[in-house]
């Protein structure tokens, strides 16, 4: 909000976009990478991947 604030006081014609992505989708993804930071992945080898 400050940010877009700071954008009209410098005359500054700008855009917003909504998301075209469903947020229990993003909610998804973003535990993910939370659990990876965390340690909780699973590693698999490129040549394993086909076995």
């Amino acid at each position: 909000m400050a940010l877009k604030a700071f954008v009209k006081a410098l005359k500054i014609d700008f855009t917003t976009e909504k998301s075209p992505y469903n947020p229990e989708f993003v909610a998804k993804i973003k535990r993910g990478e939370a659990q990876i930071k965390a340690g909780k992945g699973v590693k698999i080898a490129i040549e394993d991947l086909w076995k």
